[in-house]
């Protein structure tokens, strides 16, 4: 019992420094504090980055779900798609949440994260996961 403690406490604590030790990602021109407002791309302030973003995407890829969430705030939507992989959504044009009668699919950013929290691929498509 008493190693089982040590464990669960060492592990709390390398999970505590891990975490607290992401930073902000380097998001090119992209205005984050607007990119924040922005939430479910109701507001259109988004699309304008949409360029910015196809550019620099890649720079994305093996970071961890905190440096994403960090630099662009919660996810609108989280989608698991299995016990490996998770999709964290921005989307960039409004959303159904936006209360607006949807003709197509919005475009969005699909960051999908492996099993261990890091990013694998960056997308940004009309398509859902």
């Amino acid at each position: 019992m008493k190693y089982s403690c040590s464990f669960l406490y060492l592990t709390f604590i390398c999970a505590f420094v891990l975490f607290s030790c992401t930073s902000k990602l380097d998001a090119g021109n992209i205005d984050l504090e607007a990119w924040k407002k922005d939430r479910d791309g109701c507001l259109g302030l988004r699309l304008q980055h949409t360029e910015e973003l196809q550019r620099i995407k890649n720079t994305f890829l093996a970071k961890y779900n905190q440096e994403i969430i960090k630099t662009f705030g919660r996810p609108d939507r989280v989608e698991l798609v299995d016990k490996s992989q998770s999709f964290f959504i921005y989307f960039l044009e409004p959303s159904d949440e936006c209360g607006l009668k949807m003709e197509k699919e919005p475009l969005k950013v699909l960051f999908r994260l492996n099993a261990i929290s890091k990013v694998s691929e960056v997308t940004i498509t009309s398509l859902n996961p």
